[in-house]
């Protein structure tokens, strides 16, 4: 993925027409969330799209503290901050790739969360990611093409981000004159790269990373940009980093601090290299590879290795043998992981969850219940994973009796979070399976329309209130109302949406 949206690098060539910084906008912030709201309407239908809670969760530990900073800093308005959607998603795409989109939208590739080393190296990602939204780069881009509808521009979006599947089925999207022109200006300029850099780096200290993730990113990504090069269009590809950028970052570095490791040794030293080995097996790299992995921890040399390669490497172990359905190697696997990693909390919650997981899959829901960490374990970040696999649980059939607790956590999760799709729909699957019919056809509603399918979502509610008609128990007329009123506000976004088009 790569099109007007950044891809933590610098454009190849000189854009003759980019406004320089510090040129007003003409898209209003209103506009611009549109525009993203329409663009990733599409992104949730990629079959590339996941929504994994272990790997999201690490990626909000470290993108809040930054939102936080850049709210200190001045560098995120009140009105952005409310407006903007802010939202990660994550795609399985293997290559090392970061994006941002209008609205605040951001997206990052399980292929760069997979070759990260440290905390301080996404952070820098997202910290860059983080300043092109805050600086509204992409209006300033939408602006300068004011003789083009924001809808062609979104198109255009759209086929740059289907092209890492399929270059030949994108350019058969850019057709005409137009397009071709407009392709040529989706990138950004240099200028705003820069003002990127600059921005997010002074964003790490405040947010607690170290600056000096950002040049152990650039490094990696200078690799990444030799190995991803597929021939596709121009636009579509990751830019090479210029060594002028990279130098100004390494001169940002206080002298005698360049070469020190970051997020190594201490408290979470273990969770990074297990992150990023969970990205490489969930990218779905293939039979061969995975089997490769599996075989490491057996290797001569594994025991030579440093205790944070041996933990990432068993996870990785561990989780491939689960995807090949081999239960007993994952099981054996997942109690070394827990075994190695037990003095550090954070490590050990997510060899448990990975454990109770692995169960989950092998069918045996009640020794996946008993895997999971309690709620207690959590910190005021955590949570979600358990909450979820718990939900799973159940409708595999474990702790039944515990219905009226399981949908009260999940209720009180989607009040905090209604966009949470994935946990709307676990909660119509429980309520359906509890035999509160009409409750299940509401969650269902909510979460069509927390991924923007607001027509889906208005069929929901409208099916509810036959149901409703029907005859229901006097417990429900409550949940009656709630879909009449929520019915009337979905259809006034599915006005807004279609006049857009």
């Amino acid at each position: 993925m790569g099109a007007y949206l950044s891809t933590f690098g610098s454009p190849s060539g000189a854009q003759g027409s980019l406004p320089i910084l510090g040129d007003s906008s003409d898209l209003t912030i209103s506009a611009e969330r549109r525009l993203g709201d329409r663009i990733i309407r599409e992104l949730y239908r990629d079959p590339d799209y996941i929504d994994d809670a272990v790997l999201a969760e690490y990626v909000q530990s470290i993108w809040q503290p930054l939102v936080a900073a850049a709210r200190v800093r001045g560098e995120l308005t009140p009105e952005l901050d409310e407006r903007f959607a802010w939202e990660i998603l994550l795609g399985r795409d293997r290559t090392v790739n970061a994006f941002a989109l209008p609205g605040g939208y951001l997206g990052l590739h399980l292929g760069l969360i997979g070759v990260v080393e440290t905390r301080d190296e996404l952070a820098s990602v997202l910290a860059h990611e983080l300043s092109h939204v805050t600086q509204r780069h992409i209006s300033r881009l939408l602006t300068q093409q004011n003789k083009q509808t924001p809808l062609l521009l979104g198109a255009m979006v759209l086929g740059a981000l289907a092209a890492s599947k399929n270059p030949a089925a994108t350019q058969a999207l850019v057709v005409g004159g137009q397009a071709l022109a407009i392709q040529n200006q989706l990138n950004f300029s240099r200028d705003m790269e820069r003002e990127a850099d600059r921005i997010g780096y002074g964003l790490m200290a405040p947010a607690g990373f170290a600056p000096q993730g950002f040049t152990g990113m650039f490094d990696k990504l200078q690799q990444a940009n030799r190995l991803n090069d597929n021939g596709s269009w121009p636009y579509l590809r990751s830019h090479p980093l210029t060594t002028e950028r990279m130098a100004d970052m390494h001169s940002r570095v206080p002298p005698g601090s360049a070469a020190k490791p970051t997020g190594g040794a201490g408290p979470q030293a273990f969770k990074p290299g297990m992150m990023a080995a969970r990205a490489r097996v969930l990218s779905n790299p293939g039979v061969d590879v995975l089997r490769q992995w599996i075989a490491e921890p057996l290797g001569t040399g594994f025991s030579a290795q440093r205790a944070e390669k041996q933990a990432a490497a068993l996870y990785a172990s561990a989780l491939g043998s689960s995807k090949l359905r081999d239960w007993p190697q994952a099981r054996a696997t997942a109690r070394k992981l827990l075994d190695a990693v037990r003095s550090d909390p954070a490590a050990a919650r997510l060899a448990s969850l990975l454990a109770a997981e692995i169960e989950l899959a092998a069918g045996d829901a009640a020794a996946a219940i008993a895997l999971i960490p309690p709620a207690s374990s959590a910190d005021a970040n955590d949570g979600r994973p358990e909450l979820l696999l718990r939900a799973h649980a159940f409708l595999q059939g474990a702790a039944r009796h515990d219905a009226q607790t399981l949908t009260g956590s999940l209720q009180t999760w989607v009040t905090t979070h209604p966009r949470d799709a994935s946990a709307w729909q676990l909660l119509a699957s429980i309520w359906q399976t509890t035999g509160q019919p009409l409750r299940a056809i509401r969650a269902e509603a909510e979460a069509h329309a927390a991924r923007y399918d607001y027509a889906a979502a208005v069929d929901r509610f409208k099916a509810g209130q036959d149901m409703a008609r029907r005859g229901v128990s006097a417990a429900d007329h409550i949940e009656a109302s709630i879909i009449d009123t929520r019915l009337r506000a979905v259809e006034s976004l599915l006005r807004e949406q279609a006049a857009e088009r």
